[in-house]
């Protein structure tokens, strides 16, 4: 898939246009960049398909963005780009990635200082230059020099943009006949937030023509190794490297459990089977005295052999799951097919691409019982948030799909702004008509972790707030969580019957699964949104899901398994 690919380069068109200081352009690059990004077919297969008219009908992507895409996908370059560097010689990319740098503040180093690189700015910070400048001080000097060792750190591929790969790549190789069963394990497997590789295992009597497949593949950046048993490509998209294994019928499930890991679960495991006389490898358990084969067919016979109750993926990290299973008590954990609806979603009324019509629609195609409209309110400026007027008018539509589309409820909510104070940006007499209000802090991040975690806490006793969405603010690989006391907020939700979110969005999920953890052993119930903002981005929730697994939730501490009727006497109407 070239979507990566396509996004990172209209990303990096609206930065190099936002330090030339032009406006409204880069909004629309970055809009269309993430439509591309979110895209569940391939951009060039939409491209050869239907020509430039086909990729106009992307949303958020016009003519001139269409045929700069089309110019790019031909020969591989682009020229507007190509002289956009020329006018600005800044790695943009590279200096974009160190936390509390901006265009603007780009900008300046480049003009003060001569800035241009990653190298440039290390050494103008180390020498104290940078403190200097208006508008920065020895306090942003010191977070910039830290925001330089994070960005020389290699960015593992978020879990939301591997999976459409990894299931590109496998439904390529599974149409060979050869190709007798085809997993991918790994950390992919386990559902991290974040993959570093790709590690696919196969059976096959015959596995020279699946290599050949596999490392002629059009994905295929570069060819590492090539063997019999193992060959390793590296992709196009994030450089990212996948292993493709050949393992024998009777060593599936040993080679599964084993590649899957974590590390830590596998080590524990080997010691239980040390213990019973066996020896367990990627290959099979054996035991020990003769060498003799017990298991290895499938994961479950290996569990049940160790005396353990078979441990999903998703909790194999070494957090308790092992000594659970062995006493034959661990959770039945939520799972996909439990999710009922969504409960966070952006339409055009804000910041969102889709009409609510059409966010109803595809919430009737993937079988939801209810959907939650939650749109920006009017703090959030950027994202045109709702002033109160505009949300009468939207209850108003609301009201009138609810009637044509009866089969699935449609949520009347909103995503205010949690202010510094804790208030929120939006008066109470303004949100009595909506079934129930989200708030999150989107702005102000540098408080101390006292006043974050108070600020966060009042919003939480607005009789109207019922759900906090992503609690921490964090944005993977981009900026690290705020400072808030998160065992402070989930007592606080236990006190006032107010919600914290998994945010389902790839570069969130936040609450992350430590967290989720955390909330489950108070016994509490927390809310998965998409935070969709566009129809592509809704299949994100099941990220929410994989998060939600990976804290050990059962269906019962995730709402969105609830029926509507449950859900409306949980959320709806204010607090009780």
């Amino acid at each position: 898939m070239k979507n990566q690919e396509v996004a990172e380069l209209l990303f990096e068109i609206a930065d190099l246009l936002d330090l030339k200081g032009i406006e409204f352009k880069p909004r629309a690059y970055r809009k269309a960049a993430m439509n591309i990004q979110s895209l569940a077919e391939d951009v060039e297969k939409i491209y050869k398909k239907g020509g430039i008219k086909a990729l106009e009908k992307i949303p958020g992507i016009g003519k001139s963005i269409a045929e700069k895409i089309a110019e790019y996908l031909d020969t591989g370059k682009l020229k507007y780009y190509e002289d956009l560097k020329k006018e600005m010689p800044i790695d943009v990319e590279s200096l974009m990635n160190v936390p509390g740098l901006g265009p603007k503040r780009i900008k300046i180093l480049y003009k003060k200082l001569g800035v241009k690189n990653i190298s440039d700015l290390e050494k103008a910070a180390k020498k104290g230059l940078i403190r200097k400048l208006q508008g920065f001080d020895v306090k942003l000097e010191e977070e910039i020099l830290h925001g330089i060792e994070l960005a020389k750190k290699q960015k593992r591929m978020l879990l939301g943009y591997a999976i459409p790969l990894a299931e590109e790549l496998v439904s390529e190789l599974k149409k060979l006949k050869e190709v007798k069963r085809i997993v991918v394990a790994g950390s992919f497997r386990r559902r991290k937030e974040t993959v570093g590789d790709l590690d696919i295992l196969i059976i096959s009597d015959n596995p020279m023509p699946v290599m050949e497949k596999f490392c002629s593949l059009p994905q295929a950046k570069e060819v590492i190794a090539k063997g019999k048993t193992k060959s390793v490509i590296r992709l196009y998209e994030n450089n990212l490297e996948v292993d493709l294994r050949v393992v024998a019928e009777r060593s599936f499930g040993s080679a599964l459990q084993y590649f899957t890991g974590s590390k830590a679960h596998n080590i524990k495991l080997r010691q239980i089977a040390i213990k019973k006389g066996y020896k367990l490898s990627e290959y099979g358990l054996f035991r020990k005295k003769d060498g003799k084969y017990v298991a290895g067919k499938s994961e479950e016979e290996i569990y049940a052999k160790l005396g353990l109750q078979f441990v999903p993926p998703e909790m194999r990290e070494d957090r308790g799951e092992i000594e659970l299973a062995l006493k034959r008590k661990l959770p039945k954990i939520v799972e996909e097919k439990d999710f009922k609806g969504d409960l966070h979603m952006h339409s055009k009324w804000s910041d969102g691409v889709n009409k609510i019509e059409e966010l109803v629609k595809r919430g009737l195609e993937f079988g939801y019982k209810y959907i939650a409209i939650s749109d920006h309110s009017k703090g959030l400026a950027i994202a045109r948030g709702l002033n109160e007027k505009r949300l009468k008018q939207q209850i108003k539509e609301i009201n009138l799909l609810q009637e044509k589309y009866p089969k699935i409820r449609i949520f009347k909510s909103l995503e205010t702004n949690i202010l510094p104070s804790g208030r929120i940006d939006m008066p109470n007499s303004a949100l009595k008509d909506l079934d129930f209000v989200i708030a999150g802090v989107h702005w102000k991040f540098k408080q101390s972790k006292e006043e974050m975690t108070k600020r966060i806490m009042k919003a939480m006793e607005n009789p109207y707030v019922r759900i906090i969405s992503h609690p921490t603010g964090r944005i993977i690989n981009e900026r690290d969580a705020y400072e808030v006391d998160v065992e402070m907020l989930l007592e606080h939700s236990k006190n006032t019957g107010c919600f914290l979110e998994i945010d389902a969005f790839p570069n969130r999920l936040d609450l992350n699964d430590v967290n989720v953890k955390k909330a489950v052993e108070l016994g509490l119930k927390l809310s998965i949104g998409s935070d969709s903002h566009n129809i592509a981005h809704m299949r994100y929730a099941k990220l929410g899901v994989y998060v939600a697994r990976r804290g050990w939730a059962r269906a019962k501490n995730i709402l969105n398994t609830y029926s509507v009727k449950k859900l409306e006497k949980i959320l709806c109407g204010g607090k009780k």
